[in-house]
């Protein structure tokens, strides 16, 4: 069986209901015809800020990532891996796919860790642990059995607590544990833009390193820019940022045309 697609969704693609059904289509139509399936990762920051607000909760956050204290985790944890995961599940099922919803900790399908990545404390933000033994192995069964995985970026540690984890990590992580043939970034944007918002067709890990620098990749593109980076030299293949507020992008990625930001396994 050929590696899946790996697809991260998230942002207002999430929640723009005026492209999201043919969006829905289009990746249906995709892990129909790919050989090794589909696997969707999803984070809905924006749902999470809107819930949080409502309970009086300030969000921060650094480098691109939310700050997690404790007390904000079950909230976070509601709104995704519960109303958004099955809001996602109900659209694929609607456009034909067999989808399944789950969070990255269940059944040990993506492990995860509290992470030490970071020179700050985070909170309860977590990460993907590669090299753990037999991890993916609900995917792959999923797969072998035509449904469409969509997953959460709730992880669970080994002490059964939850973790939250930046949606483009998780999704980073999930197409290195996997072998993916190809991971593709949905965001609110056509690709990475330069100083002058003009789309930047390729680049590997030496230009986004010289632009997150410069300013021009900043805020939350800034880890979505590292984890294409990173999983790019992890597959050995290159990775795309597409808009998925344009369901086209994604069918004319998969029909072979050059669109989008691909970040390529360079120096």
């Amino acid at each position: 069986m050929s590696g899946p697609i790996v697809i991260k969704i998230g942002g207002t693609t999430l929640e723009d209901r005026a492209s999201a059904p043919a969006l829905w289509r289009a990746l249906a139509s995709l892990h129909a015809s790919h050989a090794g399936g589909v696997v969707l990762v999803h984070g809905g920051g924006k749902a999470v800020d809107r819930h949080l607000d409502r309970l009086g909760f300030t969000t921060r956050r650094r480098d691109g990532i939310r700050i997690t204290p404790p007390d904000q985790l079950d909230e976070i944890t509601g709104v995704l891996a519960g109303r958004i995961n099955k809001s996602v599940v109900g659209s694929l099922i609607a456009a034909g796919a067999k989808a399944v919803g789950l969070c990255l900790g269940d059944g040990q399908a993506v492990p995860t860790k509290k992470t030490d990545r970071y020179s700050f404390d985070p909170g309860r933000v977590g990460q993907i642990e590669i090299g753990v033994a037999e991890p993916g192995n609900l995917l792959r069964v999923l797969l072998s059995g035509g449904f469409l995985p969509v997953l959460s970026s709730i992880g669970i540690d080994p002490h059964g607590e939850f973790l939250n984890v930046n949606a483009d990590d998780a999704a980073a992580g999930v197409a290195a544990m996997l072998k993916a043939e190809a991971l593709v970034l949905l965001t609110d944007v056509s690709g990475i833009l330069d100083g002058q918002k003009r789309l930047v067709p390729q680049a590997d890990a030496r230009r986004v390193d010289g632009m997150i620098e410069s300013g021009e990749i900043s805020g939350g593109m800034i880890p979505k820019a590292r984890a294409a980076v990173e999983t790019a030299r992890n597959i050995g293949a290159p990775v795309v940022i597409l808009s998925g507020n344009d369901p086209s992008a994604l069918s004319d990625w998969a029909s072979g045309k050059l669109v989008g930001t691909r970040i390529t396994p360079g120096a």
